[in-house]
């Protein structure tokens, strides 16, 4: 009993979206300044791979990023809450990570590049959302609760785990497990090889042409979420591009997992996963067979896409 106690406290904290909804915000507003720094001096790679960030064993990382033939690399620590900038010369700065606003945040973050000899510059409205207000002038968003945030990094690691153990299953093209910081959520996606038709666009803040290159062949593609808008809580969710005939009627496990049409994905909340007996096994088999439903409706050759 103890140990299963340890499984659901600990191992895969609870995060109700409505206790920390605003330090999300924030913290969102912060992933995509420091994003959006590994943006602009990465070379591109294809689906927007160049961008995202990373789980590590104290936050969210970067990874190394190139300036001249320097490098550096911006980590989120979610333990001692500081942003750590360091470089390949020995340069180390720390931005702390407390109630600030977004505004304050950028401006500590680019006076820290400055002082490294690290002269970035990037777009400065957020990007995926609506009416977003430029970093340099948001003042509105400043909440940071550090023990909501750590518990968010805590969920990310139990799912980035999964996640690789899912994606180990794959011998065709698939994804790195990234941490997005545009849409503030974690994915894996597996491609069957084929090109897909257009993607529609229309994501606010977002080149339609990016979209485009990013859904350019047929993907199943699955992710965790800490929740917002019309999903008011953390989920688990899957989804195919294109959606194959009858997707969304699909035969899916584990009990609990919800076909959302508005989002046009299947869903798994988080909270099905944090309390079984096993969340491994309960979150693989929703990866799977929401995988199995997306190749079989479109007729993928899994026999030759999989160990």
């Amino acid at each position: 009993m103890a140990s299963s106690q340890r499984s659901v406290t600990s191992d895969w904290p609870a995060l109700p979206y409505g206790d920390w909804a605003d330090t999300a915000t924030t913290l969102h507003l912060w992933t995509q300044i420091v994003g959006k720094i590994r943006l602009v001096q990465t070379p591109w790679t294809n689906h927007s791979w160049h961008v995202p960030l990373y789980l590590t064993a104290r936050g969210l990382t970067t990874s190394p990023i190139p300036c001249n033939a320097r490098l550096f690399e911006l980590m989120f620590d979610f333990l001692d809450h500081q942003l750590v900038i360091q470089s390949s010369d020995g340069g180390f700065r720390q931005v702390a990570l407390k109630p600030r606003s977004v505004a304050d945040f950028h401006g500590a973050v680019f006076s820290a590049l400055h002082e490294l000899g690290l002269e970035v510059s990037i777009h400065t409205t957020p990007s995926e959302i609506a009416d977003a207000i430029p970093f340099e002038q948001d003042t509105v968003h400043h909440q940071y609760d550090p023990e909501a945030a750590q518990r968010f990094w805590r969920a990310l690691l139990q799912a980035d785990r999964v996640f690789k153990a899912f994606r180990a299953r794959y011998l065709g093209k698939c994804s790195p497990v990234h941490f997005f910081w545009g849409s503030f959520d974690l994915a894996v996606t597996r491609f069957s090889g084929r090109p897909a038709p257009p993607h529609p666009g229309g994501i606010p803040n977002f080149p339609d042409w990016v979209a485009r290159e990013a859904y350019s062949h047929e993907v199943s593609s699955a992710g965790f979420w800490p929740g917002g808008g019309d999903i008011a809580y953390p989920a688990f969710y899957s989804y195919s591009y294109p959606a194959p005939a009858g997707f969304a009627a699909a035969a899916v496990r584990p009990d609990g997992a919800i076909w959302d049409p508005a989002l046009g994905e299947f869903l798994l909340p988080y909270e099905l996963v944090r309390t079984a007996a096993s969340p491994d096994a309960l979150l693989l088999d929703f990866l799977q067979s929401t995988y199995e439903a997306a190749a079989d409706g479109a007729g993928w050759e899994r026999s030759a896409l999989e160990r």
